[in-house]
């Protein structure tokens, strides 16, 4: 349960908030479980703070800094996150449903079981996140940097990846149908396994991704560098390879 003392000091105002913890810089405050749905923490320090199973909806985040805060099972859902950081954050479980955290820092984010439907991380830099179970159904991530990102058991159906890096990133077992990858750098990736049916991986660069056992049935692959990719096993029934050639 949330420490009463810091949520009254949360509750004066981000101004005091932010004076109050550069004062008691030690001190990490628990606000966890607290209801603070639809509250203005625009540029609040939140580093280190407790926040696990807190009521985050339709807060206004702008600019605030969670770094290492534990946000585990908190409801972020419809929240403003933009310029957020969000670096090294445990979001274990959270709901970020139709969230906006478009050019937010999740450098080695923990987003295990997280759930982002209908997000917006356009520009977010998710490099080195773990992102293990994530729902990522109707996300948009356009630009967004997922290089080294553990993906695997993923869902990112009809997902917008276009241009994304990502570089080495882990699909194993991930459900990617109908995903929207093309222009997207994914040197090295592994999609081991992975459901990519119908996913558009046009003018991507696919090169030394491996495909062992994915299914590619009726993806297109249409322009995309597969140079020393692994196909050897994987499904391309319908598939539209870089030629333009439908595979039988």
């Amino acid at each position: 349960m949330a420490n009463i003392e810091h949520l009254s000091r949360l509750k004066e105002g981000a101004v005091k908030w932010i004076k109050w913890r550069d004062i008691n810089a030690k001190i990490e405050p628990d606000l966890s479980e607290v209801n603070l749905a639809g509250i203005n923490l625009r540029g609040a320090n939140l580093k280190n703070v407790n926040l696990a199973k807190a009521d985050l909806s339709k807060a206004l985040l702008i600019s605030a800094n969670f770094t290492h805060a534990n946000l585990s099972l908190a409801n972020l859902q419809q929240s403003l996150l933009l310029q957020a950081n969000l670096s090294e954050a445990n979001l274990t479980g959270a709901n970020l449903a139709a969230s906006d955290l478009t050019d937010a820092d999740l450098v080695a984010a923990n987003l295990i079981g997280a759930e982002l439907r209908d997000a917006k991380l356009l520009n977010a830099d998710l490099s080195n996140a773990n992102l293990v179970g994530t729902g990522l159904i109707g996300a948009k991530l356009k630009a967004a940097n997922l290089n080294n990102a553990n993906l695997s058991n993923a869902t990112l159906c009809n997902t917008e990846l276009i241009e994304a890096f990502l570089y080495q990133a882990n699909f194993y077992k991930a459900n990617l149908k109908n995903v929207h990858l093309n222009g997207a750098y994914l040197f090295g990736a592994n999609f081991t396994n992975a459901d990519l049916q119908a996913a558009d991986l046009r003018w991507s660069n696919l090169s030394k991704v491996n495909f062992t056992g994915a299914n590619l049935s009726k993806a297109n692959l249409r322009g995309a560098n597969i140079n020393k990719s692994d196909l050897s096993q994987a499904i391309l029934q319908g598939t539209v390879m870089p030629d333009g050639e439908i595979y039988f």
